[in-house]
């Protein structure tokens, strides 16, 4: 039955709709198979690596090159391509399925060295050869050294593609500056000589002590502008963004604008891309960075600078987990380029540099470093006994006196090594450390409410008392950023007090009077320089159970010291730390190098890195003894361990559900790269072999305890 509204289709309409139908009912290949087509008539396989981060995968897989995308499919571009599809699922010669996944195209070869068939490249993602045989190369260097994969480096080298990016044209590479004077690099015995063979295109290797001071951003930019000057690139990789904020702000005032790239992670996923091609196409041919720009492609490489390279954040955390430093020594190694390693402090490995005669140190006179370096006094444990207003308040009554005069003069900068309000709480009574029922973690108070609380499992303790005494009232331990700050305001009620922590970090300060309440690495700096330092509780930085205790702490100490005004500007630090120690004594005079240099010599005898390679492995008990079993290690390595692991390193919601165990593996100079190999194929073959218990493998780790 129709209706009087009802119209009949047009000729052409239906026309339309049997034409759709009867395509539809053709069956149609899977997208991006190529079934039938052509291949390229020349170099017709293409070898790609697949971004799979397993080891049992870390090798090249071949692909047949459509003749459509033989122009776009270039070495080095990304590509998208058909995974696991497995050997049966083959038709017309050409194998199907697999899910899709992104790579990058190696290289294209004449002949496959599979006999079998081979899929067909899927797709090129962009016409872009982000992946040059270069970078190609000092990736692969890195994964054998940290005993990884290709893919896991290659995701820390190239950033993510951003279209836009791509599309942007860059202007030509800016002419070569002049050659700059050395300016503040008189100060330094070797300075001078140090930027006339950068300017002449020499390769100089330095480690370089830098006086305390904001002076060493400047101090940078010009072995920049030196190495510029020759015709060559640069590469500066600082810690944080904010010290590639200030190292930015140098480069520009020596360069002007457009002569640099700043790679930062927060840079944003466009801006970083678009900086990153800016390097690679050659239009700038000096960066500066966080972590990730250790890989930056810069052409004609003449300089690699790391700066403070004792900072944990140097370290990626993810696998495989390589380091500023050593990344950047493998590039000066293999473009015989120079390396300058600065920091106000010196590390053990530094020093073993020096030692081994691969650098030479750079380093001022003792009579600049006195005229430049603030004045250090001490509180010690006996100090303190003797002291009343030390056990009733915060500070003892010289760091009061210091603190009170100072203040008269500009701010003043108090280091507190915790962040938090009260980080540590003990029994009053015993001084016994207050520790959680249910799985013995330490209890902190909650800002926001008081209430105690476990640090590790987080439940909450209603009904304390201690174990040992039965008491019931609770002490600091080692007192917050926080708590600090509210109890120096009451102390100095008319004074403004301002932290700087993990919460909000301040980059600079006003010369107005105020105290300046910082956790370590967020010292914000002091226009015209801080009047004074306390730094508190240095025990708690000492007592750390790591090899690398009173380095790391020295460090710190200096970070913050260096940012107060010279002894004859009255600058002043105290530090609340028993001064017969060696980290204590180094900072009173002044001599971060010669601490490094005692430190390596106690570990050249005891076998302890850099003078050895060192390896960590941790897991599951039986998951470890099944590694220990199946890796053939060097004849000449040595297995410590395993050992449980301390809670701070574990996974998991208590100690008892996760029983992790590490044990450690040391070789002798000259076989950390056969270490490196055994483990990686120890690991690699556990993978294939379809591995269910998670087994962490780290190769020189930054904390062996």
């Amino acid at each position: 039955m129709s209706s009087e509204n009802d119209t009949p289709e047009p000729p052409e309409q239906l026309a339309l709709i049997r034409e759709s139908v009867r395509r539809a009912k053709v069956p149609k290949a899977k997208p991006r198979t190529w079934r039938g087509a052509a291949l390229a008539k020349e170099l017709p396989v293409a070898r790609v690596l697949v971004d799979k981060g397993v080891l049992h995968l870390d090798r090249y897989f071949e692909y047949a090159v459509p003749e459509e995308l033989d122009a776009a499919a270039q070495p080095g571009v990304r590509v998208r391509v058909r995974f696991g599809a497995g050997s049966k699922n083959v038709r017309d010669g050409r194998r199907e399925g697999g899910g899709l996944i992104d790579g990058f195209l190696i290289e294209r070869v004449a002949e496959a060295e599979y006999q079998g068939p081979l899929a067909a490249l899927a797709q090129v993602l962009s016409p872009e050869p982000v992946l040059d045989p270069e970078l190609l190369g000092l990736t692969r260097a890195v994964a054998d050294r940290y005993a990884g994969s290709l893919a896991d480096v290659l995701q820390l080298a190239v950033p993510p593609r951003h279209g836009k990016a791509e599309a942007r044209e860059f202007p030509a590479p800016p002419p070569a500056p002049p050659a700059p004077e050395p300016g503040s690099w008189q100060r330094y015995e070797r300075g001078p000589n140090l930027l006339a063979s950068l300017a002449a295109g020499g390769a100089p290797r330095a480690v370089w002590t830098a006086l305390p001071g904001p002076e060493w951003a400047g101090e940078i930019a010009r072995a920049v502008q030196a190495t510029l000057a020759s015709g060559r690139g640069a590469l500066v990789v600082v810690p944080t963004v904010r010290l590639a904020a200030r190292v930015d702000a140098a480069l520009r005032e020596a360069l002007g604008e457009g002569q640099h790239a700043l790679l930062t992670a927060d840079a944003g996923h466009q801006r970083r891309y678009s900086e990153w091609l800016a390097v690679r196409r050659g239009a700038v041919r000096a960066v500066v960075g966080t972590r990730a720009a250790m890989f930056a492609p810069v052409r004609n490489l003449g300089l690699v600078v790391v700066w403070d390279d004792g900072d944990a954040h140097h370290s990626d955390d993810r696998a495989p987990f390589p380091h500023v430093r050593e990344v950047l020594e493998l590039r000066a190694t293999r473009d015989k380029c120079g390396f300058l390693l600065g920091s106000w402090s010196c590390t053990v490995e530094a020093a073993q540099l020096v030692r081994s005669g691969w650098a030479g140190a750079v380093a001022a006179p003792r009579e600049a470093v006195r005229q430049v370096a603030p004045l250090v006094r001490t509180v010690g444990d006996l100090d303190v006994a003797r002291d009343e207003a030390a056990r009733a308040a915060r500070l003892p009554s010289l760091a009061w006196d210091v603190a009170r005069a100072a203040l008269r003069d500009g701010p003043v900068l108090v280091q507190v090594p915790r962040r938090g309000y009260v980080p540590r709480l003990a029994c009053q009574e015993c001084r016994t450390p207050a520790r959680c029922r249910h799985c013995a973690g330490p209890l902190e108070a909650r800002a926001a409410t008081g209430v105690l609380a476990c640090g590790w499992c987080g439940r909450e303790e209603a009904h304390w008392h201690c174990a040992e005494c039965g008491g019931t009232r609770l002490r600091a331990q080692v007192v917050g950023a926080r708590r600090t700050a509210e109890e120096l305001g009451r102390a100095f009620p008319a004074v403004p007090v301002r932290t700087s922590g993990r919460e909000q970090v301040l980059d600079t300060v006003s010369a107005a009077p105020a105290l300046v309440v910082s956790t370590p690495g967020a010292e914000p700096v002091a226009e015209g320089g801080y009047a004074a330092a306390l730094l508190l509780d240095g025990w708690a930085m000492l007592g750390r159970p790591d090899l690398r205790a009173g380095e790391d702490a020295l460090r710190r100490w200096i970070a913050a010291a260096a940012l107060v005004r010279p002894q004859e500007a009255g600058g002043t630090v105290v530090i609340m730390a028993e001064p017969t120690l060696r980290p204590v004594q180094a900072l009173v005079r002044w001599d971060p190098a010669g601490h490094a240099v005692r430190e390596l010599a106690d570990r050249a005898e005891l076998g302890f890195p850099p003078v050895s390679r060192m390896a960590s492995v941790t897991g599951a008990p039986e998951a470890l003894r099944d590694f220990l079993g199946a890796v053939e290690l060097p004849p000449d390595a040595e297995v410590l361990g395993p050992v449980p692991l301390p809670r701070a390193r574990r996974t998991g919601p208590a100690p008892q559900e996760d029983p992790g165990e590490r044990f450690l593996v040391r070789v002798p100079p000259g076989s950390g790269a056969a270490l490196a190999h055994a483990l990686k194929q120890a690991q690699a073959a556990r993978m294939a072999r379809g591995g269910t218990e998670p087994v962490r493998v780290r190769v020189d780790p930054p904390d062996i305890g």
